[in-house]
């Protein structure tokens, strides 16, 4: 028997949905940023990243990069393995306190991913609570989806941020049932943001349990960027809130914040907590000097939001089919993955702009794009040039100019 041959069939299938991934060899330049060196077949690159997920460039910020560097010079490089094991290092307790005062919980627990967070902390709070029904936004990150299957538990979907069909199904269940109501507070393929005061609204009607997903929104909404929840008053309404350090803070890592015996509970219970070797203490430092200095500064919230608000009007102004959204994900509708695939191609080798196509199954079939997300460092000049580049693309694909009302089907 060949074994090779089920692994080669697997990746012809994907080839041929046009759903290969290739990843662009990228090295980020510590104060330089959007600029990076683009290692191309024939060689180094200079490119200009608008897909980064380190939103704020908190990455390269100079109190982050300090931290870092002063704890793994004074404490080395790694954990030195689980935290049941090897102890707990300083800095991650010191990064779990600044956690629960971001959000006004009483405490929070630290995970090596935003992925494993919720892959992690769904099901553990779920299997605690004995019949728990889990109704789930329709959109909700992969994450989220596979914590939810892992739970075990009864599911239910309800359509994405459709208030009335999530009344429906808490209805039915009834009064004495254990619910979870699970769902993100900002949608980072089109980027929407969840009627989060309605979802508390419902689930204290009808005796639910809130676990938002912030993960694209700590650091960036909100006065000390405690996210969407923050934003609108509604942090000390949520039960669970799941972030990231990895995006708006420039670092490593995922936690959840809630109260203290939730956290005690997944801490004691969760199998990808107890069996995972913890963050280093110098990532743990790095991630705490981005939280606190963003509690503090809004110039890099309020710079950013204007980016992103210039480049939808510069790119809307050109008849590019930007499609809507009210936060600072930038959506550029393209319909097609192996058009979507090609203009990310021509896009990096010729204009040396980087931007990775987004296709199915991270959004559904017929909906692919490019994801624009600007930072506070995109200057007009990068601004104006994305614009020309793009025209240029569209224009050899033969993509249409303003269609963003397919974005919507």
């Amino acid at each position: 028997m060949n074994y090779d041959d089920y692994f080669a069939d697997a990746l012809l299938r994907l080839r041929g949905e046009r759903r290969y991934r290739v990843f662009a060899e990228i090295e980020r330049i510590a104060g330089q940023f959007p600029r990076a060196i683009w290692h191309s077949p024939s060689g180094p690159r200079e490119v200009v990243i608008w897909c980064s997920n380190d939103y704020l460039g908190m990455g390269q910020h100079p109190k982050v990069i300090g931290a870092m560097v002063e704890t793994a010079m004074r404490m080395g490089t790694g954990a030195g393995g689980t935290r049941n094991i090897a102890g707990t290092n300083h800095p991650l307790v010191a990064l779990e306190r600044e956690l629960a005062d971001l959000h006004g919980k009483a405490g929070a627990l630290v995970f090596t991913s935003g992925y494993i967070s919720n892959q992690t902390g769904i099901p553990t709070i779920a299997k605690l609570i004995p019949n728990c029904l889990i109704l789930s936004d329709a959109l909700n990150h992969n994450s989220m989806i596979e914590g939810i299957r892992q739970a075990g538990c009864e599911r239910q979907i309800f359509r994405h941020s459709d208030m009335a069909h999530l009344e429906e199904l808490l209805r039915a269940a009834g009064p004495s049932r254990p619910k979870l109501i699970a769902c993100e507070s900002l949608y980072s393929m089109d980027g929407d943001v969840a009627p989060l005061a309605e979802i508390c609204d419902l689930a204290e009607r009808y005796g639910a349990m809130t676990y938002v997903d912030e993960v694209h929104a700590v650091g960036m909404y909100g006065p000390r960027g405690g996210g969407i929840a923050e934003r609108d008053g509604v942090m000390h309404r949520i039960d669970v809130l799941e972030g990231t350090l990895a995006k708006a803070f420039g670092c490593l890592g995922g936690y959840i914040a809630a109260k203290a015996e939730i956290i005690d509970a997944v801490r004691s219970y969760a199998p990808g907590f107890i069996f995972t070797t913890a963050l280093p203490p110098a990532i743990c430092s790095a991630a705490t000097a981005a939280i606190r200095h963003l509690k503090a500064s809004n110039w890099e919230r309020e710079r950013h939001q204007d980016r992103a608000a210039r480049v939808k009007a510069i790119l809307s102004a050109a008849g590019l089919p930007v499609m809507s959204s009210e936060t600072h994900i930038v959506p550029l509708f393209v319909g097609d993955p192996e058009l979507c695939k090609q203009a990310s191609d021509i896009l990096l080798d010729e204009h040396r702009i980087y931007i990775q196509p987004i296709n199915y199954p991270t959004v559904a079939k017929g909906t692919e794009r490019l994801r624009i997300t600007p930072s506070p460092y995109h200057d007009d000049g990068l601004i104006d040039g994305l614009a020309e580049a793009l025209l240029q693309v569209w224009q050899r694909l033969g993509l249409p100019l303003r269609k963003q009302s397919l974005a919507a089907e």
